[in-house]
């Protein structure tokens, strides 16, 4: 199976967000599977030196957009085996950013038809492109517009995957009609037209022969109007063309048992890993008690997280119970502000880190007994993941990839992961932490809590299987 993955970020070149995690770790489970799998991203300036030293230039090309055409310069990079494509263009992707400038809909409809052409340029015909999030919608229907009447682009199919459906790259009927030149039996209701614009991401949807995203409660809720931002019915009525699979994580780099970044490495032991929270106690000047149980938070500081409900009842917990609670995260300023507050008003209980550092998160999972992410709404989540991956317990609410991965303890069978609440509400939550603190204390309890957590196969292992399936499927 010849597979091309298309995205505009992907780990370790440029990361603004967890789709460059999974671009940066699905592609070598599928290989490993057997798949001849290769990527492509744009050559942004903020990638890192050390990689573009490393890259070779293929070739170059031109791409035609509107009355113009534009240099497309081809360079690769061997990712262990894995060849990465660059499409060079200092014009669109010579900025110190990823996103976010007014012509975002010319650059990546640019990036859209660069991915097609330099395909007879590196000699590599996919069985299936698969596409994701907006910036790559535009490919499917370019494939069965533009590129139709050539025989080199017979036969390859599409696959799309949503990771947000809150960003769906809208733009002025000017990119669709001018720059990309498609046909206007495309640009209706039932095609790539929306109020009047162009959207990239619906065009994806209604183009691709299979649609994803990562967890099967998320393309559920996704096909109601809370979550669906205006495609909740074109979701509804695609039926099973689309489907829910959970992302996995890194289980090589992300492993307790030889994680150079922790105070004490650890497989399975409660006491060693307490020893994590000793010394992250020392680090951050909180007491240093390692009975006292510890909350991790490591998000972005923004509404989607929760963190409104999480600022509504956070002194109330932090004057009743014995806990501490460690914070570390950027975004909102108001957000920011609040918890910094909050953390004078309990400097013996409430660290706040108002930055973002991998070494202190990796810390953070591995010192803290629970783990809280109570978001509003969750495509998929990774925190989780990691979380019970390093022996911590979630607490989460029902919504999208947590209902997925994190399982209600239940005190009478003894099954269970983490504790979960399904209301949007403060005092839910808070009494969810209490019932979780109440095991804590329960140490024979806790224990089969937390092996429970570290036993689970999260590895990306099992969703490529998932992916492999999709992929024959539209190939059979």
């Amino acid at each position: 199976m010849k597979l091309l993955f298309a995205a505009a970020e992907a780990a370790p070149f440029i990361k603004t967000g967890g789709l460059a995690d999974v671009i940066g770790a699905l592609p070598r489970a599928l290989k490993q599977a057997g798949a001849d799998i290769r990527v492509v991203l744009p050559k942004y300036k903020g990638i890192p030196d050390a990689y573009k030293e490393k890259m070779t230039h293929k070739g170059e090309t031109t791409v035609s957009l509107g009355w113009r055409g534009q240099y497309c310069g081809i360079e690769e990079y061997d990712d262990d085996g894995i060849p990465v494509y660059f499409i060079d263009n200092e014009f669109y992707f010579g900025r110190d950013g990823v996103y976010g400038y007014g012509d975002d809909g010319e650059r990546f409809a640019f990036f859209n038809k660069a991915v097609l052409d330099i395909l007879p340029e590196i000699g590599f015909k996919p069985d299936v492109i698969h596409c994701h999030d907006w910036h790559t919608g535009m490919i499917p229907l370019l494939l069965q517009d533009t590129y139709a009447h050539d025989p080199f682009y017979d036969n390859i199919e599409t696959v799309y995957t949503i990771h947000n459906l809150l960003y769906q790259g809208v733009f002025p009927y000017a990119v669709f009609g001018e720059l990309l030149s498609l046909d206007n039996r495309h640009f209706t209701d039932a095609g790539a037209e929306y109020y009047g614009n162009v959207n990239f991401m619906k065009a994806g949807i209604v183009y691709s022969g299979k649609v994803t995203t990562v967890s099967p409660t998320y393309a559920e809720e996704i096909r109601t109007s809370y979550y669906g931002y205006g495609l909740d019915g074109l979701l509804s009525s695609i039926g099973d063309k689309l489907t829910g699979i959970v992302n996995g994580i890194d289980t090589k780099s992300y492993n307790p048992n030889t994680d150079k970044t922790l105070r004490t490495r650890y497989k399975s032991s409660l006491a060693k890993k307490r020893e994590n929270k000793t010394a992250l106690q020392t680090e951050l000047g909180l007491p240093v008690s390692a009975k006292t149980p510890m909350i991790g938070i490591v998000s972005r500081l923004v509404e989607p997280k929760g963190l409104d409900l999480v600022v509504r009842v956070l002194d109330e917990l932090l004057y009743g119970e014995d806990v501490q609670v460690v914070v570390l995260g950027t975004g909102e300023p108001g957000y920011e502000d609040w918890f910094r507050q909050a953390a004078y008003r309990h400097p013996q209980q409430l660290s706040v880190q108002i930055r973002f550092s991998e070494a202190l998160s990796r810390n953070i999972y591995a010192a803290s007994d629970l783990f809280l992410m109570p978001s509003m709404f969750e495509p998929c989540g990774i925190s989780q993941l990691l979380a019970m991956r390093y022996g911590s317990v979630p607490v989460v609410r029902e919504t999208g990839g947590l209902n997925d991965t994190v399982h209600a303890f239940n005190e009478y069978t003894g099954a269970g992961n983490g504790f979960s609440f399904s209301s949007y509400n403060a005092h839910d939550m808070l009494n969810t932490i209490r019932r979780a603190l109440a095991f804590y204390r329960e140490e024979p309890t806790w224990k089969k809590i937390v092996q429970n957590g570290m036993s689970e196969d999260f590895s990306w292992s099992s969703s490529a299987k998932e992916y492999l399936n999709i992929y024959e499927q539209l190939k059979a």
